[in-house]
């Protein structure tokens, strides 16, 4: 081999290892199973290109992008002001696709499809409705048959997005829950055993007899376990789909803040799934590594033109085209 071969191979190695990027993040378990196919796809497409993502829950990605830690986060509850405050530099707030959290449950001998009101919801959480032959129950599922059989609540042992919208959702339905718990990606449990993830909490719901639990409806829908259908601000019991999730997110594509920061649970409309939420990757404005700024860059406006195309058959709302419109410029200003 010619030195100068030997040495234009040098070169080329150099350039390709100069050129490659490996990108870090953390967070939501809440989006994992659609993050997992973009980030697959994009750095396939992209020779040099690697994104990965450790699914650890809401609570662990807002604080590893606090601490800088890892390339970007991911929550499905938004960062609070006192968290933006002690992060160094500017965290962006980008939503992704939409979700619902569905009450799942394992009762034996009971096929049908339950429903359920927020006042049993809250009840049941509270640890104020024990079993499932009680009447609260019965009422509201006429011709369900429920056996006398305690009731496991199982709910997120981490710090979890999840839990911030399902904890927002009764905060905003129950008086009593809002000022005993509260709303947060970790709350002091009335009752209930704890799961890890949203697929721990699955995999516990799905193991124990008479168990209750609150999943994103991907996972309910992928380990087949029953979940319900609730009853909306405007009074109808609505089941968890893309059709109803969109329509909770109507009202506030409208009135988008500029920061992207909003709660739909609860949502006004007659066919709005009430528990429903957008999910955020938290991306730093400037990155420490202006590379690493462009690949971030980059994918976002990847997903927003064929990612988002792909929401819908892993059970995930895809954004409204008025938020895709107003990210444009947000997705610009990261460097």
């Amino acid at each position: 081999m010619s030195r100068t071969l030997k040495l234009f191979l040098c070169a080329l190695v150099l350039c390709v290892a100069a050129s490659a990027q490996s990108l870090n993040g953390a967070g939501a378990t809440f989006p994992n199973p659609i993050y997992q196919k973009w980030f697959t796809e994009y750095s396939s497409a992209h020779p040099g290109v690697q994104i990965n993502y450790q699914s650890l829950g809401s609570g662990a990605g807002i604080r590893q992008v606090t601490a800088g830690t890892v390339d970007f986060g991911a929550s499905d509850g938004p960062m609070s002001d006192e968290q933006l405050a002690q992060v160094q530099g500017k965290i962006l707030h980008i939503p992704t696709v939409l979700g619902a959290v569905v009450p799942c449950y394992n009762i034996p001998g009971v096929k049908q499809e339950l429903k359920f009101t927020p006042e049993l919801l809250a009840g049941i959480f509270l640890g104020k409705v024990t079993n499932w032959n009680d009447p609260a129950i019965a009422r509201i599922n006429p011709g369900v048959k429920f056996p006398n059989l305690a009731i496991v609540v199982v709910h997120r042992s981490d710090g979890s997005g999840t839990s911030f919208i399902f904890t927002d959702y009764l905060s905003k339905v129950s008086p009593e829950w809002n000022s005993t718990v509260g709303k947060n990606t970790s709350v002091k449990w009335p009752v209930g055993l704890g799961g890890k993830g949203n697929e721990g909490v699955a995999g516990q719901v799905r193991q124990m007899d008479g168990a209750i639990g609150y999943v994103e409806l991907i996972y309910a829908v992928q380990n087949n376990i029953s979940y319900g259908v609730v009853k909306n601000k405007s009074g109808n019991f609505v089941k968890a789909s893309l059709e109803s999730t969109t329509a909770a997110a109507a009202a506030a594509a409208a009135n988008m803040p500029a920061d992207f920061r909003v709660s739909i649970t609860n949502a006004e409309g007659k066919d709005a799934y009430p528990i429903a939420s957008f999910t955020w990757l938290l991306i730093p404005q400037q990155s420490k590594d202006a590379a690493k700024g462009k690949v971030l860059h980059d994918f976002l406006v990847w997903m927003l033109k064929d990612g988002e195309r792909e929401a819908a058959a892993l059970s995930y709302a895809p954004l409204p085209k008025q938020v895709i419109q107003k990210l444009q410029s947000t997705i610009n200003a990261i460097h």
